[in-house]
């Protein structure tokens, strides 16, 4: 199936379906997003990458392009890639498996190594892994070659983690491709569910999961907080 450019839907989509389907729904669907010291930091980061540093730069065998539109209307996905690495090809590659490709005012062939950037530490899930396999996906679409493996650079511990798109990371990316398109067009969100990971998510004070637990019904929960927002303070009368 193919996609239309109209259809294409947020690259970033996935990633945020694969944290949680809820806050996916919440952010391309309600249309909700909320900042905390988490995504402020992020949004910073990618701003440096994106803003503070040329489109294009050459260092010897490495030319390095940062904000690149990216899309794939097989996965219907849209997105900019934070950075992306041509490295210069020294190896001949069989038939039928290119891998490299002419970048214009630069001589040779050149491999394509998408590196994207998180402000945290690697994490349990594989969501930053999709989002990286997503860009890998629609540059092979692009550029018509084969991108076998990319990284992801986390600020925390200012290192790269090395990624390899193998069948299994490539199945699990097109799925969420899907998921999150059915996800759109079905325009409900699910329901909360209370995890150890929602502490690190900017909308939690939007998703209240705690009111959706089965030991507490939502009308509880609200009465709960607003009793705790009446209640007096130190030099109330």
């Amino acid at each position: 199936m193919s996609f239309s450019e109209e259809e294409l839907l947020p690259l970033s989509g996935v990633q945020h379906l694969v944290f949680c389907e809820r806050q996916a729904a919440l952010i391309h669907v309600e249309q909700v997003w909320a900042d905390n010291a988490l995504t402020v930091d992020g949004a910073y980061r990618h701003h440096r990458v994106h803003e503070n540093a040329p489109r294009r730069e050459r260092r010897g065998d490495l030319v390095i392009v940062r904000g690149l539109s990216l899309h794939s209307f097989e996965l219907g996905l849209a997105g900019v890639a934070d950075v992306v690495e041509f490295h210069r090809s020294s190896t001949a590659e069989p038939p039928g498996q290119a891998r490299s490709v002419r970048l214009p005012g630069a001589t040779g062939l050149w491999t394509p190594f998408p590196v994207e950037y998180k402000r945290g530490r690697p994490k349990p899930h594989r969501a930053d892994e999709v989002q990286l396999c997503a860009q890998a996906l629609c540059l092979e679409e692009m550029l018509g070659v084969s991108v076998p493996e990319g990284a992801l650079f986390y600020g925390k511990e200012q290192r790269r983690v090395p990624v390899v798109f193998d069948s299994e990371l490539r199945t699990l990316t097109r799925n969420a491709a899907r998921r999150f398109r059915e996800l759109v067009e079905a325009g409900v969100t699910p329901p909360a569910v209370k995890e150890k990971k929602c502490a690190s998510c900017s909308l939690l004070p939007l998703c209240m999961p705690e009111a959706m637990t089965g030991r507490r019904s939502a009308r509880r929960y609200i009465r709960a907080s607003l009793d705790r927002a009446l209640l007096p303070t130190d030099g109330d009368p």
